[in-house]
């Protein structure tokens, strides 16, 4: 792919967030950018304001009045489109260069020195505060984030000057795989997506499949614990943790005034005194993974504590959306147990004896169904849950399968199903300390309701 022969790009699915990004990138190179999605959103009419031109229907006629032409011309699609899209047929038969995301992804790596994020958990607070840390010293760096970064109010970063350019590696439909890492990150492997892989034996094969395509001279940075790990002879492998002995870990962890303050320990030095600008012991975690990555890309300690404490954390990830004395609002993008058991474990901590309600939203037929004792076991913690109905995104409906499935393993005696009409006036009728929204569908579209009622 030549991007200066471009002239346009099309995306099927533009809203997503990956995409976006994608294509906010095209947008920043001089290629005009088309796209379809099925529903408007704030980051669709964002990306319209910004002056790509999107549509909300399939619609061929529409494509065929663009007169676009298969040389000049890049479809970009993601895996989440039904192979029956109108638009992407037409293009097929059309004989257009089609490409999936993380293909288009992965030919942006080879280009540049990309450093990657892999892992089922915390891809997306870990590359944003990566990309953040390089944005504030003198290396910088281009990136593309998987959420809506605080700090710059997008998820795409430019820059012509740096050689660094900051991804997200996904590991759902084996996407990752297509890129070629000069450092990286891997955080977790824990079960997910089996839907795709069909058993975690698969899951983890592929993430050693991704850890073997570091670059000669490049750096792979592992949890502690991840075993059986290998990389290239040519590369080097740190390991890191919260507080166990390793590369990187934290020591005089403490909590102020809801922030903590930690000191560094690293191959690079032991570096005092740093505070991380967003709340939650998991995000210290996130964080030495994130100063792992910057440090051995040359950030210098004095601009990884500044860049540590300006970062104001990503939408929908911890995000406090009313916060006084007397009621606590957090929406949190939590659609895994093991995330939901991490954000719920923070908020204890920080707001210890506070009654903590959760509403949830599953997400995806097939994760219910892999999951529904581990989702129940997690949210147990909570004082009271609400369960929405699951959010099917790209599924159909499994037999059998619903937000009840959780219900049923679950102990607590609080939790009931809830229709979203109803989630108002239950959480009025509670007066909950503190309340999560949790989830990775459409719940968001609740949070500006809830937070104007409830303010």
């Amino acid at each position: 792919m030549d991007i200066s022969k471009l002239k346009y790009a099309y995306f099927i699915g533009i809203g997503g967030i990956g995409m976006s990004a994608l294509a906010r990138f095209f947008h920043s190179q001089g290629v005009f950018v088309y796209g379809y999605d099925r529903t408007s959103t704030q980051l669709t009419t964002d990306l319209e304001n910004e002056g790509m031109d999107i549509h909300y229907n399939e619609d061929t006629g529409y494509i065929k009045g663009l007169n676009l032409f298969p040389d000049d011309t890049l479809v970009v699609f993601t895996p989440a489109i039904p192979s029956d899209n109108e638009e992407l047929n037409y293009f097929r038969q059309k004989d257009f260069d089609l490409k999936k995301r993380a293909e288009v992804l992965g030919l942006i790596s080879r280009s540049l020195d990309a450093v990657c994020v892999a892992g089922t958990h915390g891809k997306t607070t870990i590359s944003t505060l990566t990309a953040h840390l390089f944005t504030n010293s003198e290396i910088g760096c281009s990136a593309f984030i998987g959420g809506i970064s605080k700090n710059y109010g997008t998820n795409y970063l430019h820059s012509d000057k740096s050689p660094y350019v900051v991804l997200e590696a996904d590991e759902f439909d084996r996407s990752f795989l297509h890129l070629s890492p000069y450092m990286s990150v891997i955080t977790s492997m824990d079960a997910d997506h089996l839907d795709i892989y069909g058993d975690k034996k698969h899951l983890t094969e592929s993430f050693k499949e991704f850890a073997m395509l570091t670059r000669p001279g490049g750096t792979l940075i592992l949890k502690k614990g991840l075993k059986n790990i290998g990389t290239p002879e040519e590369s080097i492998k740190f390991f890191y943790s919260l507080n166990e002995k390793c590369d990187f870990y934290a020591t005089d962890i403490r909590l102020i005034d809801n922030r903590y303050n930690f000191t560094l320990n690293s191959p690079f030095g032991i570096i005092p005194d740093l505070t991380l600008g967003i709340p939650g012991l998991l995000n210290i975690e996130n964080a030495i993974a994130a100063s792992a990555l910057a440090l051995s890309g040359g950030v210098s300690s004095d601009e990884l504590k500044k860049g540590l404490e300006t970062f104001k954390g990503i939408k929908r990830r911890f995000e406090y959306i009313i916060k006084s004395k007397e009621f606590i609002f957090i929406d949190d993008y939590a659609h895994h147990p093991e995330e939901i058991k991490a954000t719920l474990s923070s908020v204890k901590a920080l707001y210890p004896g506070k009654k903590t309600h959760v509403i949830f939203q599953p997400h995806l037929y097939s994760r219910t169904k892999d999951f529904a004792k581990e989702f129940a076991n997690a949210l147990d913690v909570a004082d009271r849950v609400l369960l929405l109905d699951i959010y099917p995104a790209r599924e159909e409906p499994i037999p059998g399968v619903s937000s009840e499935l959780i219900l049923k393993h679950m102990k607590n005696d609080n939790a009931v199903l809830c229709k979203e009409d109803d989630v108002l006036n239950l959480i009025k009728n509670d007066k909950p300390d503190i309340l999560l929204t949790m989830g990775a569908g459409d719940i968001d579209r609740l949070v500006p309701v809830l937070e104007k009622n409830l303010k």
